[in-house]
């Protein structure tokens, strides 16, 4: 018998018990890799569904503005020498920046005022499908225009055109018809009307010009003043500014789920240990004939002491083998509770788990030092005791 043999031989001899340790210990590793994996993931992806309620980033034409003031009163500011952005080369300029990956939606918008049925109004004219990527929290009673010739309203401004869903209101002297209705956002949207981007470039004869485009960057992958920076170097005549408060709610988001789940991997870990701990002080008590047996045969208290942490070690990297097997194939089913698993899958890594498995069997020898210690000092003649 040697310091390896004996504890395997412990093992064998209760095998119920120690199958039962290590389904509990495998579970616990379990919960933590499952939690691990979607940490890895839940930034980018938290982030992508983030991202379809607003943009992060605006950019908009360069503008210079006089101060007017006559008398010392003060008049205000006036704008002047303000162009329209040309949407193709705009959208093109922010596609290729290096850090193209980072861009969700780019949602390209011009504003202008048209007169409905001899009324003016507001109109944005937008490309529906980038729109909605950033405002899924539109509930709309209807449905979004298909054609050319359909018009979306704001809740406000259909109550001031006295308008509902299939109403027809000419802009411009062209009919259009009304397919949805903004229910109240407590925000802009409310007060204006919005049209194909095309439509209205061609209504106020600005073909391909935007009054600005939004932009929603993923930012958990990197700083955010970097994606700007890199927008303004291609866009030298725009204005780049960055939606800090957004970026910063959206960050403080992703950041306590990954603490959360760093805390939860924790308190899992530290109750694993509590009962690997438990677990040797048990097997002290049970083993005391034994431990006298082998004292008497001249093993040293070290040597007893490392038969229990062997023993223990043998335990822990037993579970963490199972644990990470399992918790690899739980966290699929876990990402796509938490609707994640659409662009993200988890990730396996053989190195991570021979990793887990021998980090959780460290853990469980540090969890088994005191009851190994009780039990090396454990006198021969005191053990011999009970027989």
């Amino acid at each position: 018998m040697n310091i390896l043999s004996i504890p395997l031989a412990n093992i064998k001899r209760k095998m119920t018990k120690t199958s039962l340790l290590v389904l509990v210990f495998a579970l616990g590793v379990m919960s933590i890799v499952t939690l691990h994996q979607i940490s890895l993931v839940v930034g980018e992806s938290l982030e992508k569904k983030l991202s379809a309620y607003g943009a992060n980033i605006i950019v908009s034409p360069r503008t210079e503005s006089l101060s007017v003031s006559y008398g010392g009163f003060h008049m205000g500011d006036m704008l002047y020498d303000v162009d329209d952005l040309r949407e193709e080369a705009t959208v093109r300029s922010i596609r290729n920046i290096d850090l193209t990956e980072r861009i969700s939606v780019i949602a390209p918008k011009l504003v202008g005022t048209v007169d409905i049925d001899d009324m003016p109004v507001a109109v944005v004219g937008v490309r529906w499908q980038q729109e909605l990527g950033i405002k899924s929290y539109w509930a709309i009673e209807g449905t979004i225009p298909e054609q050319d010739n359909q018009i979306l309203l704001g809740a406000s401004a259909a109550r001031t055109l006295s308008a509902t869903t299939g109403s027809f209101l000419t802009v411009s002297g062209n009919r259009y018809e009304v397919t949805g209705i903004i229910r109240e956002t407590g925000g802009d949207d409310d007060q204006v009307v919005f049209m194909e981007l095309g439509m209205l470039q061609n209504v106020l004869n600005k073909p391909d010009g935007v009054s600005f485009v939004e932009v929603a960057a993923l930012c958990s992958g990197c700083p955010i003043e970097d994606i700007v920076g890199q927008i303004r170097v291609n866009l030298p005549g725009a204005e780049i500014k960055a939606l800090q408060n957004i970026v910063n709610q959206r960050m403080e988001s992703i950041h306590f789920v990954q603490n959360l789940a760093l805390f939860i991997s924790i308190i899992i870990l530290i109750t694993a240990a509590t009962m690997v701990a438990l677990s040797m002080l048990s097997a002290v008590n049970e083993r005391k004939k034994d431990i006298g047996i082998l004292r008497s045969l001249g093993y040293a208290k070290h040597q007893v002491f490392t038969i229990f942490c062997v023993e223990a070690g043998i335990i822990g990297i037993v579970s963490g083998f199972v644990g990470y097997m399992a918790g690899y194939g739980a966290s699929f089913k876990a990402l796509e509770l938490l609707a994640l698993a659409e662009d993200f899958q988890p990730v396996f890594s053989g190195l991570n788990m021979v990793f887990t498995a021998f980090a959780f069997g460290g853990v469980t020898i540090v969890a088994a030092l005191y009851p190994a210690w009780k039990g090396a000092v454990i006198e021969p003649s005191e053990a011999l005791v009970a027989l």
